[in-house]
């Protein structure tokens, strides 16, 4: 068991997944022929020429994206109902037969370059207009269409999957190759993280409401994440149980229960997709959602382990629309605040290697928004659960916070307008404190923080 335990608290992220999670917060940006159809999923069927955004301007995706401190763009360049974005060689049914005749994946790689953020995209695996969908031709048929995307639009930071599959018109259900597909972006794009339901870089985190689990593991089993790298033996359960049932929808990845039933495990963090509206695709009878359901998924994304990739859908003219425009900046400011630091000072005072005891201490009285701990992922994600304790002066300190992993980034509000947590007292929400204590209660083996530190936010944001 302890030998387990051991290598559990030793599986490590790759380089491109450290990346990732330094990018932290970037954009889906959901945009084709469903957008003239008001539709979230087309059939393949709609006439190229409806595809006319007259005022395309992809600058203007990059500076309302960047407003919102989003540091990625991800693209549908071709979504369930085939339609691409670019010029493919390989089908009719693209922008080159459109009114627009703009290759809208370059204009975007290349306003993301200009603008200094990130590029990706999101090429849908179900292609309801392809004749070959059903057929062992059609992975040659994709393949073609992802070499495309990775060799003719510079550096790509996320190639972006899902498993949707339908009824090809032949009566078949399509098999996709991803392992053939991983390679050949492994080939040309080494350093993209790829994102899909069972690894091998990102995962979905089962939901499209913005909230990570209770815990929220980046060392996952095996029976999960079957196209991700295995880096332990088996749990010392392995033998007694099995884990085939566990999917991304699960309440339970990653904890102690689970990991013990695994073959294996691996480093596959999770990332929180959501749309800034209630659809993917824009429509003009939708509002964005309010300030705090954003911010409540900031909290629970950025701040929980995973990283966030808000949807923003461009409208018909091309353009992001300007309600949406005024909600992304809206976000970033409130983002902004919460990152912004108190001077402090950091000092281990006490415990052992798996329950190490921190304090921060300020120079003088200062109200403290949020305590946020991040751990050395190079080293693992160790923490099982922690506690933010007040100094009492006595033998028993108050614990303001107590929470289960840290993995990349804990957020912890102490004061939260949103009342996500308020385990204050009517007394301390009204008071300035000097400092506060972290303990780690329990590790899988030697805790590695990388930082500790306290900010100004969320409190008195709106």
């Amino acid at each position: 068991m302890l030998n387990f335990l051991k290598e559990a608290a030793a599986v490590v992220p790759s380089e491109r997944q450290l990346n990732w999670f330094e990018t932290e917060r970037y954009a889906f940006v959901h945009f084709g022929v469903n957008t003239y159809t008001d539709r979230e999923w087309g059939d393949g069927t709609e006439s190229e020429e409806i595809f006319n955004p007259e005022k395309l301007d992809c600058d203007q995706w990059v500076e309302a994206i960047k407003s919102a401190g989003l540091r990625g763009l991800i693209l549908t360049a071709k979504h369930h109902d085939g339609f691409c974005l670019w010029p493919s060689k390989y089908t009719e049914h693209s922008v080159k037969n459109s009114p627009c005749k703009k290759d809208v994946v370059k204009e975007a790689a290349e306003a993301c370059r200009r603008g200094g953020i990130k590029f990706g995209f999101y090429l849908s695996p179900w292609d309801r207009n392809s004749k070959l969908y059903g057929t062992p031709e059609y992975n040659d048929y994709f393949c073609a269409q992802l070499e495309e995307l990775l060799t003719g639009y510079g550096d790509i930071f996320c190639v972006w999957f899902d498993n949707a599959c339908g009824e090809g018109e032949n009566g078949k259900k399509q098999v996709y190759d991803f392992p053939r597909y991983i390679e050949m972006i492994r080939k040309y794009q080494p350093g993209a993280v790829i994102f899909n339901d069972y690894g091998p870089d990102t995962r979905w985190c089962g939901n499209e409401a913005g909230v990570a689990r209770h815990a929220e593991w980046s060392v996952v089993p095996s029976e999960l994440c079957h196209y991700s790298e295995v880096q332990t033996g088996p749990g010392p359960l392995a033998d007694a149980g099995s884990l085939e049932y566990m999917y991304n929808s699960n309440k339970e990845i990653g904890t102690m229960p689970q990991i013990l039933y695994t073959k294996g495990l691996t480093f596959t963090p999770a990332e929180i997709d959501m749309s800034i509206r209630p659809g993917w695709f824009w429509h003009e009878n939708e509002d964005p959602h309010s300030l705090e359901r954003l911010y409540k998924t900031y909290l629970r994304s950025c701040g929980a382990n995973t990283c966030l990739n808000l949807n923003v859908p461009p409208n018909r003219d091309g353009l992001i629309d300007e309600r949406d425009v005024k909600r992304l900046k809206e976000f970033g400011d409130m983002i902004e605040k919460t990152e912004r630091r108190i001077p402090c000072t950091l000092e281990r005072i006490g415990g052992t290697d798996t329950q190490p005891m921190y304090e921060l201490k300020c120079s003088e009285p200062v109200k403290i928004g949020a305590v946020i701990l991040e751990e050395d992922l190079t080293k693992g994600q160790r923490v099982e659960s922690f506690r933010i304790l007040l100094p009492s002066g006595g033998r028993i300190d108050y614990a303001l916070y107590e929470g289960t992993c840290i993995g990349n980034k804990q957020i912890c509000p102490l004061e939260d307008p949103f009342s996500i947590q308020n385990p204050l007292t009517d007394w301390l929400m009204d008071e300035k404190i000097t400092g506060v204590r972290v303990q780690i209660t329990a590790a899988r083996d030697t805790v590695f923080m990388k930082d500790i530190y306290i900010t100004e936010g969320p409190e008195c944001m709106l």
